[in-house]
């Protein structure tokens, strides 16, 4: 089972009254639940959609106001976001050079970076041609289902 059939999959679930679904290919087990974590397992677990989070007090407005300006969609540009969690990898090891640069012009299809999540080392294609406009994350942090990772210019 690929990224794409589990995006799918999600999709599915989130548009049906399905409360929980479970798939087994093999080894391969995949746990959906609405309105909670996706786990994928293979044999450990992992959580492909977060819950979602309130906080129980407000956030000092001097460290929420840089992260929210910098996860804010801006006019014009398209965010490639993370279709899994996992760690974030800038390139495909230490020694080699990065996949991108803010300023490379990229294609569709083009490797843009690599998330681990279990192991298992998971290419991430750009879904839209353009040039990299800006790069959210760093190399080794963790990142979470449908976080902007790229702001791309069409």
């Amino acid at each position: 089972m690929n990224l794409n059939e589990i995006k799918q999959l999600i999709e599915i679930v989130n548009s049906s009254d399905l409360q929980e679904t479970i798939i087994e290919e093999g080894d391969f087990k995949v746990t959906l639940r609405r309105f909670s974590t996706a786990v994928v397992q293979q044999p450990a677990p992992l959580s492909t959609a977060p819950a979602p989070i309130a906080p129980s007090t407000p956030a000092p407005q001097q460290s929420a106001a840089p992260a929210a300006a910098k996860n804010e969609p801006v006019s014009g540009l398209v965010d490639v976001c993370s279709p899994i969690v996992g760690t974030y990898y800038k390139s495909p090891s230490p020694d080699s050079p990065a996949f991108i640069a803010v300023n490379d012009t990229i294609k569709k299809g083009d490797v843009l970076c690599i998330i681990e999540a279990m192991k298992l080392m998971n290419e991430i294609e750009a879904e839209v041609s353009g040039t990299i406009v800006e790069i959210l994350v760093e190399n080794g942090q963790a990142v979470e289902y449908n976080q902007p990772l790229f702001r791309v210019k069409p």
